[in-house]
């Protein structure tokens, strides 16, 4: 029997989505990672199975490429959002995820706008390993130093540097992600801040590795950029694939606005790939 597939990505972020909603499809994590493979599987940066909900239109569970679970992913969400748009016709959806309920709006134009819920910068919901100052942790490494840290579901890390071009990133991130500060790694972002209303940024995220975008490595830059006073709570981020429109709002939920793109679908077997 095979299970169809659909690939999408929001700025060059790509997942692969199933819809699980009619019946359990075994997505163990050895499953999960073999379809994320980029040789022997469809590939992505991240797997989605879109499941029931009882408090929502549908749960989205997360997978990073090694199978393990993560708790957010903002690309993800508008994805998934554009996929029960185009079921049900509606335009205000609500997303459950491990990190909570997620509204989304399908807006006129075809972007899809995300309340990625509130950012927290607390030592401990990061989390740090140990107390520390998350506007200003004590983490460096070859020229860059000093980030902040919040958590958008995912702890995150933001270093701001001058030339983000001459930023190391695939060196510097896999380094960082496992610095003995987060006990649970971190997604590291290198933020250039052009304008106080527009910042370049890349972001090492966990076992993914370099994307072309990071949705929630996105919210956590225009936070921590306006934590330190660098830019305005609303702002463009400038990504590898595209922009993404972020604003923090006074009341501490992060909307994240971009577009999405459906690049094919297709059916698999899934006793293909060992579970």
């Amino acid at each position: 029997m095979r299970t169809p597939f659909v690939k999408m990505h929001g700025c060059g972020n790509d997942f692969v989505v199933l819809d699980a909603r009619a019946g359990d499809l075994r997505m163990t994590e050895a499953r999960a990672a073999a379809l994320a493979d980029r040789r022997t599987g469809v590939g992505c940066d991240q797997f989605i199975v879109i499941e029931p909900a009882a408090h929502a239109d549908a749960f989205m569970r997360i997978r990073n490429p090694d199978g393990a679970e993560a708790g957010a992913c903002g690309n993800a969400a508008r994805c998934v959002a554009r996929l029960l748009h185009e079921a049900t016709g509606r335009t205000d959806l609500v997303i459950e995820t491990r990190a909570g309920l997620l509204p989304a709006e399908i807006l006129p134009d075809g972007t899809v706008c995300v309340d990625m819920g509130p950012a927290h910068t607390g030592w401990r919901d990061v989390p740090l390993a140990w107390e520390a100052d998350t506007l200003h942790l004590d983490l460096a490494a070859d020229g860059v130093r000093d980030p902040a840290a919040c958590s958008m579901g995912n702890p995150h890390a933001t270093f701001f540097v001058a030339d983000i071009a001459a930023v190391p990133v695939t060196d510097l991130g896999p380094m960082l992600e496992h610095a003995a500060l987060f006990p649970e790694r971190a997604n590291i972002g290198f933020a250039q801040v052009l304008d106080p209303d527009r910042i370049r940024l890349r972001v090492w995220e966990r076992t993914a590795g370099l994307t072309r975008a990071c949705g929630s490595g996105a919210c956590a830059a225009v936070v921590n950029a306006a934590r330190r006073g660098l830019t305005r709570r609303r702002a463009t981020v400038v990504v590898d694939g595209g922009e993404l429109l972020i604003e923090w709002r006074a009341d501490g939920h992060v909307l994240m606005t971009g577009p999405t793109a459906e690049a094919f679908r297709g059916t698999l077997d899934l006793a293909d790939f060992p579970a």
